[in-house]
């Protein structure tokens, strides 16, 4: 799925750039329909870079959504997306964004965008950042500049959000909130921070910052131990080998001493457990694509093949027949 996934966002991410209708506000584009979504976009697209860093040689990437509901009022929440180097225009499409692709065999013919109906942005404007710099469409306008470490990309998302409130002026009132997952949960406490100071210290402009948002967050490599303990309380290892596994290992599994012979014995007795598992969602079955190479789709990033990759069709897991749909969940932290 992921490997498709990317080629679609490749492939979307040209097109919206050479092929959407737009029409320019103040440097910026105003995406008003998209290929292969039917019809005007109903919600308010907008595109733009706002610059950065020395001499804004550093040049940020963003899809800019107004909220479908109140946007005078509601939150303007700072998406960025994980990796590091993910672009944004997945949380924009796949995600939290108005935007999801139709599922759909492929046939050669354009992918489809439906909305989203649990999209945020019903509730909230979005702005979606494609940071760090090198990812999806940011760019360095030197090879000094088009590279960057975690805290240099802070800095960059804090200059980023002061200018882009500057530009865009009538959200300054509104509750600000700093989003993302996976690997941004190494960043945005930072960035959180950066701002919290900068109104502390009274830099202008002041931020309405009122929290940050976490979905699956990175925190430390360490945290990747709580695996076991984890497979333990939902019952897929037995209690006997939770035990053994405490005893022998000490709480560190995944980097294991090799002269340790218990605690390799007994990891591989959890991975023989959990082998098979989709391990993002243990109720659902594990589906693969019936691809046998679908790295081959990474064989050119600036070339979009004809491929024709179709899920394996898993069998119903007892849990699909009383599957309800619940709103997307995310860890709220109040400032």
């Amino acid at each position: 799925m992921a490997h498709l996934l990317c080629l679609l966002l490749i492939f979307m991410l040209s097109l919206l750039i050479i092929a959407c209708s737009s029409k320019l506000v103040l440097g910026h584009s105003v995406v008003e329909s998209l290929p292969g979504f039917e019809g005007p976009l109903p919600f308010e697209l907008e595109t733009g870079y706002v610059g950065v860093d020395k001499s804004e040689d550093v040049q940020l990437f963003y899809y800019f959504v107004k909220s479908e509901s109140n946007p005078k009022e509601d939150p303007l929440l700072l998406w960025l997306t994980g990796g590091p180097g993910c672009s944004a225009f997945s949380a924009f499409i796949n995600e939290i964004g108005p935007l999801n692709f139709k599922v759909k065999q492929n046939d050669g013919s354009l992918p489809t965008l439906v909305l989203n109906p649990n999209s945020w942005t019903k509730v909230a404007s979005i702005l979606f950042v494609d940071l760090p710099v090198g990812t999806g469409f940011s760019y360095g306008t030197t090879s000094l500049a088009s590279k960057s470490t975690d805290l240099q990309s802070c800095d960059q998302a804090y200059e980023f959000l002061k200018k882009w409130l500057i530009d865009h002026s009538k959200f300054f009132s509104n509750p600000i909130y700093v989003g993302g997952d996976s690997y941004t949960g190494i960043t945005i406490p930072i960035i959180v921070q950066l701002i919290s100071n900068g109104n502390e210290a009274g830099i202008e402009p002041l931020i309405n910052l009122k929290g940050y948002l976490l979905g699956n967050p990175l925190t430390t490599p360490d945290d990747r131990n709580y695996a076991i303990p984890f497979a333990h309380g939902m019952g897929l290892v037995s209690d006997e080998l939770y035990e053994s596994l405490q005893r022998s290992c000490q709480g560190e599994y995944f980097n294991i001493d090799p002269s340790n012979a218990r605690c390799l014995q007994d990891y591989q007795a959890y991975s023989q457990c959990i082998d098979g598992l989709y391990r993002n969602q243990i109720l659902e079955p594990s589906c693969g694509f019936a691809s046998p190479k679908p790295q081959e789709l990474f064989s050119d990033r600036r070339s979009v093949n004809e491929k024709n990759i179709e899920p394996v069709v898993c069998q119903p897991s007892p849990c699909d027949s009383s599957s309800v749909s619940l709103p997307n969940s995310i860890n709220l932290v109040p400032i």
